[in-house]
């Protein structure tokens, strides 16, 4: 039933995107040239690893970490809008029709940042990753958070990357479909009217929600 409504729902979605998709990436082409989307290899489900799309936000041939801070140069003009309204992740709607990933779960991870022993990881690689998650939407200022870092590939190590894998692991055990519905919706509200966005609340807001 899961797999259903993430097929009807991305498919609705990517529907209605598909105009303001192209416009995307029409603005990507002017500004940096092709191409206009990127492919990463990321670990899903039983950690079988798959290419994520994404509209391109990166200057063409940016070397350096996958992790980006604020502030990062290498985004572009037109990535720095898409980023600060997650626009970016649209084309991940075909990811879901593909059966790649889900509206809803844990985010695939960057390989090398996927530690096979970690118990935790064996949990979260059980479930279909998703566009947006519980940690996700807490994180969504990860960017500004890791331009704190004097190293923000480590701050993202040793800090963010546990505390959302832990966030994972709360909601993967009280995961129902009307907190995923919730989550969907605040994931749309605060990419589109980020103002007033406050983590914590959000995080009580589902998981001490009955639901």
């Amino acid at each position: 039933m899961r797999r259903v409504c993430d097929v009807a729902v991305s498919a609705f979605l990517f529907a209605i995107a598909l105009p303001a998709m192209a416009a995307i990436a029409v603005a990507i082409l002017w500004d940096d040239g092709a191409p206009f989307l990127y492919r990463q290899q990321r670990t899903g489900r039983f950690r079988r690893q798959f290419a994520i799309l994404k509209f391109r936000s990166m200057r063409k041939a940016a070397g350096g970490v996958e992790i980006t801070a604020g502030g990062d140069p290498r985004v572009t003009r037109v990535g720095r809008f898409l980023r600060r309204y997650k626009l970016d992740e649209l084309p991940q709607l075909w990811n879901v029709l593909r059966g790649d990933m889900s509206l809803i779960g844990p985010r695939p991870e960057v390989p090398r940042y996927v530690d096979p022993n970690e118990p935790a990881w064996s949990e979260v690689h059980r479930v279909r990753p998703g566009i947006t998650d519980l940690a996700t939407l807490v994180y969504r200022d990860e960017e500004r958070i890791l331009a704190g870092f004097g190293d923000p590939e480590q701050g993202y190590r040793e800090v963010v990357l546990p505390a959302k894998l832990s966030l994972n692991l709360e909601y993967l055990k009280c995961r129902s479909v009307l907190r995923d519905l919730k989550l969907l919706t605040l994931t749309i509200r605060y990419s589109f009217w980020p103002a007033g966005f406050n983590a914590r609340s959000v995080k009580e807001s589902i998981l001490h929600r009955k639901a």
